[in-house]
Order: C-alpha cells, then structure tokens, then sequence
C-alpha cells in the first residue's frame, strides 16, 4: 500500500482554515464515506435536531455532528460517545442558556462510564487531564467544534470569554472504576453500563495532600480549597471533586461514601465574613458579591447553599501514585444526570 500524498492532505486541510471551520489545529477532512461510517454508528437519524441555541437561532443535526466529531479526529466508534455528552450538557441549564458565550469560558467535564471505557481506549487512570489518548481527546474537542460551527459561538464573535480556560475543549476522561471504591458515577446517579455524565466548569483546581492519614484533615484541605474567596462571585458557589484513588480510598475506608463527603465538605467550606471582606465579596443580597461593611467579621459564610450536597459531583480518576486530587468548580449548577450511550445502528444490526 503506498503512502497518501501529503500535499494532497495540506491542501485539505488549508481549505478547512479558510472556512473558518478549525479551532486552530489542523481537522480531518471529512468525505461522504467517512461521514457515512459515523451515521452508521449513530441510533438516531441523520436529520433529527439535537441541540438549539435560541438566542443565535441556530440549531444542530446529528449530520453536524457528526462532520464535526470527524473534523475533531475522532473514530467512528466514538460518535456514540459524543452524541451522549452531547444530550448530557444539552441537560444542563447553562449549556442552554449564555454558558458557551459567557465572560468565564466555561469548559465542558466530560466523565465516561462502563466497558466502553476499555472497549475505545479511553484513559482513566494516570494523566486523566493531560494530553496523550485519541478518545480523551477527540471526544471533547468535538463538542468545541460543534458548539463553533454550528451555533456560530466563536472566539471574539458571540464568545465572550475575559480570558478562557485552558483546556476549554479537552476535559473528558473515563472514571477509574477499578480503584474507586464505590459504585461508578453514573450507577449511583441511576444510570449503570456505558454512560456520560457531564457539567460546565469555570476551572479546575488540583489538591495534593499526600502527608496525612487523617480523613477529616483532608477534607479540610478540599474545603479550604472550595471556599476560597475568588471563586465567589455569587452569593453561592458550586464544585466537586475528582478524587484520585489513594485519596478516595482513604476516605472510604474511613467510612465516607460520596453523600457524607459532600455534606461535610457543605458544611465547613467558606469563609468568615472578615476573610471575604478583606477581598470585597462580604455581602450579597441574594446575587452578586459586593462590599458591605456591616456583618458580622467572625460570621461564617458557607460557600455551597443549604441542601447542595446532593448536587456535588464526585468522581474518582487518575493514578494511585501520589495523593492529588482535583476540585472542579461548576459553571452555574448541575443536573446531577447522566446519559447512557446508545449503540449506534451498525451495532444494532449486529
């Protein structure tokens, strides 16, 4: 079999930039027959809208997607996969309102769950938010591409981000069930098998906590992290956590389960209102932080409303080689659903 002609190859891929259509690496030039192989892997039809942005009164079709999940360099075999991280943010209310325009850039958390994982070369133990798998990384990208292409959201046009996320589009991984100690994410939210869970992130912010054997002195230590007062620009604010295995074993073996590590961590993330003040978020009148001036210094704020513990999202990835953590901090809110990943037609006729 001889090599494919590069120059044939960069001419493609030149005409993809003069579209306008890239992110600013190079795409994969897609032919009918390409786009064929990833229809066949989708269970809905080629037409059906899956997504609308009213306020830019543009809509996407599985076709869309699919063009651009190949443009994004994925394989057939994931658009199954894209399809459901697709549904999953179309469930959040962000993703649906002014998310994939506002100020913060939000970036899209993709978590993967169940034998598809291993069945598509999804990494989910070492380097879970680096570079370095194709599905890690074609899977999120994806998104970004549809979310440009076919909502028109780009960068310095109805994008509006102050400065971005890094990684915007590259933030998706496959839970470490193996070394987790409970059951997988999407199990526990009623969704067992092959499943995406996803939400926006305004960041993403490691722990390493690798000295002690203390639970409670490693909660603190997220906690602190979580109420941190620049992340406040609400009265409220909203993160979870992806834990690496040796911190979630820790904490299970120590008899946490993710409802008692989010209603501890409910509990004592905040800051006094002497702390929030010396940054100029002491009060907040049921919207945005400002100066106040006349509450009580010793007053202890709490970051994530009463009755949010149930809304935090806490998965377990990466490997069990140091005790680093991540918390990750949602954008507005989370659904706290997630979407099985339905076998797309070829699969069903097999």
């Amino acid at each position: 079999m001889s090599a494919p002609d590069p120059d044939i190859a960069q001419e493609a891929i030149e005409y993809t930039y003069a579209q306008g259509w890239s992110d600013g690496l190079p795409l994969v030039p897609v032919s009918e027959p390409l786009l064929e192989r990833f229809l066949e892997h989708s269970p809905l039809p080629a037409d059906q809208v899956i997504g609308e942005l009213p306020q830019t009164g543009r809509s996407v079709t599985v076709r869309t997607a699919a063009i651009n999940a190949a443009m994004a360099g994925c394989l057939p075999e994931y658009f199954p996969v894209v399809l459901a991280a697709w549904e999953a943010l179309m469930r959040e209310r962000a993703a649906k309102g002014g998310g994939w325009q506002s100020t913060s850039g939000p970036a899209p958390l993709i978590v993967v769950n169940g034998p598809i994982r291993h069945e598509l070369g999804f990494n989910s133990a070492g380097g879970v938010f680096g570079p370095g798998f194709r599905p890690n990384a074609t899977v999120p990208r994806a998104v970004g591409l549809i979310v440009r292409n076919a909502f028109g959201v780009r960068p310095h046009e109805l994008e509006q981000a102050t400065q971005g996320l890094p990684g915007r589009w590259a933030i998706c991984f496959g839970e470490n069930e193996e070394e987790s100690p409970w059951p997988p994410l999407a199990e526990q939210l009623g969704t067992p098998g092959n499943a995406v869970t996803t939400t926006l992130l305004r960041t993403s912010e490691y722990v390493d906590n690798r000295h002690t054997a203390s639970a409670e002195q490693l909660l603190g230590d997220f906690a602190d992290t979580i109420g941190r007062s620049g992340a406040w620009i609400f009265q409220h604010a909203m993160a979870g956590l992806v834990l690496c295995p040796e911190h979630a074993q820790l904490l299970a073996n120590a008899g946490y389960g993710r409802a008692e590590i989010a209603a501890w961590l409910a509990e004592h993330a905040g800051r006094t209102t002497a702390q929030l003040a010396a940054a100029g978020k002491d009060h907040a009148d049921g919207g945005v932080r400002f100066p106040g001036g006349n509450g009580d210094p010793d007053a202890f704020q709490r970051t994530l409303p009463q009755g949010a513990a149930s809304s935090m999202l806490i998965a377990v990835a990466g490997a069990r080689n140091a005790g680093i953590s991540m918390v990750v901090r949602y954008f507005a809110d989370w659904s706290a659903t997630s979407v099985p990943i339905a076998a797309g037609k070829r699969a069903a006729v097999a």
